[in-house]
């Protein structure tokens, strides 16, 4: 006698097994395809594992090039102050000089910058910026930034010694002397600390001169001497904007900084800068006293102009001023022009 055949209803509404459950997970992606412990289940978890090291040498390259703050080197362009006044940045002599300056105290500064940051890593955590910084967020290990540190601080004066660039490699050894003094002690000495600051920017227009040859005049020395102090107190100035008057967590300095004492202290040096600048340019001879002389115009132009930016609490990063102020952008190409001119004509 025949089984009676079931009715698909009471197939299709009989419960799940096991069997069923595993295959709908499957389906879903709940579960390898497979057998638990078998050899797709071991790849797997292996390829898992292996993703996030495949990426760690990429992420660190990447890190570390942003705690060499390559933005920064727009600061390095002073190299070519010197070869430029002098009328010698476009001979071949001069501008192999400008060149080298430029390449090796953007690299010896960025030594700077990754021991900087070592230093201060648990100071910059507490700034609201700062401590977006590779090595204070923890993407770059303190480890690798201090060896990239002493490679670049130490490692590009001598490979300048042995390629017989002996002047260079002096000033840029004095600048990697000056700034490890200034992060590890000067930084915390008031007043001192805007001066070790100012001498980087008067050190980047010396590099420059030696490099391509050109002696420096006692005019563009003073010049470039209290337009580097201007640039520094106006970042001291935007900083205790930022943060507030005795309120710093990261930089102790700034708290016995008040704003009307940096505002007296740029003021004073961009008024030097003017001033020294404007009897230089009426010291020169014929057509080249006359350009130079309407060169004053664009030039203290752009330093009220900056000095707005300062006022503002915005040139806390002076790169960032020069890149993103068209306005000043402007005025630095006009005055280059009629300064250009100054020079082929004399």
């Amino acid at each position: 006698m025949r089984r009676p055949r079931r009715d698909r209803r009471s197939r299709a509404g009989r419960r799940p097994g096991r069997r069923d459950g595993a295959v709908a997970r499957r389906r879903r992606g709940a579960l390898p395809v497979g057998r638990r412990g078998g050899r797709g289940d071991r790849r797997g978890r292996r390829r898992a594992r292996a993703a996030p090291r495949a990426g760690r040498p990429v992420r660190t390259v990447r890190a570390a090039v942003r705690a060499a703050r390559p933005r920064q080197w727009v600061k390095n362009v002073l190299v070519a102050a010197g070869p430029i006044a002098a009328g010698t940045v476009l001979t071949p002599h001069g501008l192999r000089g400008v060149l080298l300056a430029f390449v090796s105290f953007s690299l010896v500064a960025s030594g700077v910058y990754l021991l900087n940051d070592v230093l201060d890593r648990e100071a910059d955590r507490q700034h609201p910026v700062k401590r977006l910084r590779p090595i204070a967020s923890g993407e770059l290990p303190v480890p690798v930034a201090s060896v990239l540190a002493a490679v670049l601080g130490i490692g590009v004066p001598v490979a300048l010694v042995v390629a017989g660039e002996g002047p260079l490699a002096a000033v840029l050894a004095v600048y990697a002397a000056v700034q490890t003094a200034y992060c590890l002690w000067l930084k915390h000495q008031v007043v001192i600390d805007l001066a070790i600051v100012s001498s980087g920017f008067l050190l980047r227009a010396v590099a420059g001169g030696v490099a391509a040859d050109v002696p420096l005049s006692p005019w563009f020395l003073l010049v470039a001497t209290f337009g580097s102090l201007f640039m520094v107190a106006g970042k001291r100035y935007s900083e205790v904007h930022l943060v507030g008057e005795g309120r710093s967590a990261t930089r102790r300095t700034l708290e016995a900084y008040s704003a009307s004492y940096l505002r007296f202290v740029w003021g004073i040096a961009a008024s030097a800068t003017v001033v020294f600048y404007s009897l230089w340019a009426f010291s020169l001879p014929g057509h080249q006293a006359l350009l130079t002389q309407l060169s004053i115009a664009p030039f203290v132009v752009a330093i009220l102009r900056y000095a707005l930016d300062i006022d503002r609490g915005a040139a806390g990063e002076p790169e960032s001023v020069v890149l993103g102020d068209r306005t000043l952008q402007v005025l630095g190409l006009l005055w280059l022009g009629l300064f250009g001119a100054a020079v082929v004509l004399g």
